[in-house]
């Protein structure tokens, strides 16, 4: 459970919100009421992928964000420029662990300097803040 000091140092940059159960959670939920989740959606699966040992699990996971992400009209399609997806579209029959890297970070950087900005002058991230503040004093003042 995070405590009211965390909550705040969300602020810090989009990768201690995305590192924590709570920010990330919160932070989806932003996204969701922006109709843009399918970035933290990739990004997530972005990451699973990278841990993928097996090399028949790489080739489905590979064909499984493409088919989710990448490709056109893909049911979460995410919003990338024509040579990125031409480059995975061109490597994906035989993809690596690096494939999806230029698309992530992409989306990565999309998500911090225009959707981050937003989420933490939103009402989701300010309720969050709040519950924390109050719980820490709840906490510090038993008696009250």
């Amino acid at each position: 459970r995070s405590n009211a000091g965390e909550t705040m140092a969300w602020s810090e940059s989009v990768d201690t919100v995305l590192a924590d159960k709570e920010g990330l959670a919160a932070f989806r939920t932003f996204l969701k009421s922006e109709f843009s989740e399918e970035n933290v959606e990739f990004w997530l699966a972005c990451e699973d992928f990278k841990k993928t040992k097996s090399s028949t699990k790489i080739a489905s996971k590979a064909q499984k964000i493409y088919s989710d992400f990448i490709k056109a009209d893909a049911p979460k399609e995410i919003n990338i420029d024509f040579h990125t997806k031409n480059n995975i579209s061109e490597n994906i029959s035989e993809p690596t662990l690096s494939c999806f890297d230029a698309a992530q970070r992409s989306i990565y950087s999309l998500m911090a300097k225009d959707s981050f900005p937003r989420f933490l002058r939103s009402e989701v991230y300010k309720e969050l803040v709040k519950k924390h503040q109050d719980t820490n004093q709840k906490r510090w003042l038993p008696f009250l």
